[in-house]
């Protein structure tokens, strides 16, 4: 069991830092609104911080999970970051989806004070992180991940060292280029299915025992039928990573035409009011 900090109690970081609880590890938690942080201390043994320094001075491990580059260099640099209260050789997991830049600008500065870093998104989204069964794609060094991975287990199904540090967010930015895909495909397949007056919900039953079965198709299939979208992936969170995604091809050269054009898809479901319903709500543009 490991003293730990976890940094960030969002949708995703709020069970993932209780799946560390219940797993024994002790937990000392940091949000930026704190009463969020005081409802989780109901739920589960821990402690809270009132800074991200405080909460990683004497931690074996730094978990992180905030919201875009911006907001992991505020937890991470200034007086009051990180790196301002964490021990030498201590090491930070960080599992904000982000660029792959920002990781390796964090593990550079963590570098010159001796401490470890390892970028790792996660794949799985609310349900995934409720139920500790996340996939977790990372960069890092071979020693510093294994250290972290009995950690990181306790809320993930699949952790896996990808390679050096950012690599962790180039294979993020690649699963979430094929979901913008495979949710445009099954948009336009239920679209088509009602349009020629099939039974809807029977077509996606018959197809997700054939070559079309995916996890959007058998967790998003039904509720994109019933027209709801109040739960899930947010299209703004979407957006987000598209744009991450769409930025680095810029810089590598890799083409992503299809991606461009859902993300301007996703633009249209925000111009709807839709910044808050599931990614699966592109098939609203399809039917007004």
């Amino acid at each position: 069991m490991a003293k730990t900090a976890f940094i960030g109690l969002g949708v995703m970081g709020y069970p993932m830092a209780g799946h560390m609880a219940k797993a024994g590890h002790e937990v000392t938690v940091y949000n930026r609104t704190t009463s969020k942080a005081e409802i989780w201390l109901e739920e589960h043994d821990g402690a809270f911080a009132e800074t991200p320094a405080k909460a990683s001075t004497g931690s074996e491990f730094v978990m992180v999970c905030v919201g875009n580059d911006n907001d992991l260099r505020s937890v991470v640099f200034g007086d009051n970051g990180i790196l301002a209260g964490i021990d030498k050789a201590a090491i930070i997991v960080d599992h904000t989806t982000a660029s792959a830049t920002v990781a390796r600008e964090i593990n550079e500065a963590a570098k010159a004070k001796g401490v470890g870093f390892v970028d790792g998104p996660v794949s799985g989204g609310q349900a995934g992180a409720e139920n500790g069964v996340l996939t977790v794609m990372c960069g890092g060094e071979q020693e510093q991940f294994n250290s972290a991975a009995p950690v990181i287990d306790s809320y993930a199904r699949a952790v896996t060292l990808l390679g050096p540090v950012g690599a962790g967010q180039l294979c993020k930015m690649v699963n979430q280029i094929c979901v913008a895909g495979l949710v445009q495909g099954l948009s336009e397949g239920i679209a088509f299915a009602q349009k020629a007056g099939l039974d809807a919900k029977l077509v996606v039953d018959v197809i997700s025992k054939g070559a079309a079965q995916s996890w959007q198709l058998e967790n998003r299939g039904d509720t994109m039928i019933d027209d709801e979208f109040e739960f899930g992936f947010a299209v703004d969170w979407m957006r987000k990573d598209l744009g991450i995604a769409l930025a680095e091809a810029n810089n590598n050269g890799a083409l992503l035409p299809t991606t461009a054009l859902v993300d301007q898809f996703y633009a249209e479901v925000q111009g709807m009011g839709g910044n808050r319903w599931d990614t699966s709500s592109l098939i609203r543009r399809l039917r007004n």
